[in-house]
């Protein structure tokens, strides 16, 4: 069984640089079942890369909460929008399961920031969450998904584009 853990987010932007930080980790880590990919936004393109593989963890930052991190399971959900720049990981879902009839288990792991303006490092509460986030997923990556949980944590997180500059609030369990 293949896993995809997908990091998305804006290294540039501090804490939005979560999604990739956790990715670069997990490939480190070097799980022959697993593959890894690092965007600065979720593409289109990525449906391609959902359709070959049995499970998707989408790695990402959340911008408010209580807890160190989010783990839910997520549904396709298609959601017309203006642009793809917004895409949202249930839309792509969608997307795979329209272009190739096929979606993987998918679920998101949102790991709770706090700054979001420009510069390249993590804050410290950031980096505290990523390793919790981090001890969370390496027992899971290491056992069958169907032993893997349904959720974890509060059941929203609030993320936006522009870095959570103006927060949007969006259940992940089918918007």
């Amino acid at each position: 069984m293949t896993t995809l853990v997908l990091g998305y987010g804006n290294p540039g932007r501090q804490d939005d640089g979560l999604g990739p930080a956790l990715a670069e980790a997990v490939a480190q880590w070097a799980f022959p079942n697993v593959r890894v990919l690092d965007n600065y936004q979720l593409n289109i393109e990525d449906a391609a890369e959902l359709a070959q593989v049995e499970t998707a963890v989408f790695a990402d930052a959340a911008c408010t909460g209580e807890s160190a991190f989010v783990w839910q399971v997520l549904r396709p959900a298609p959601k017309i929008a203006f642009t793809t720049h917004a895409l949202a990981p249930q839309s792509l879902l969608a997307l795979c399961q329209d272009l190739y009839q096929r979606i993987p288990r998918a679920f998101l792991l949102a790991v709770r920031g706090y700054q979001f303006g420009f510069g390249d490092d993590l804050s410290r509460l950031a980096q505290q969450n990523l390793k919790r986030a981090l001890a969370f997923l390496l027992p899971l990556l290491r056992q069958p998904v169907q032993q893997w949980p349904d959720f974890f944590g509060p059941s929203t997180h609030q993320r936006t584009d522009a870095a959570c500059g103006q927060s949007s609030s969006r259940s992940h369990f089918g918007e």
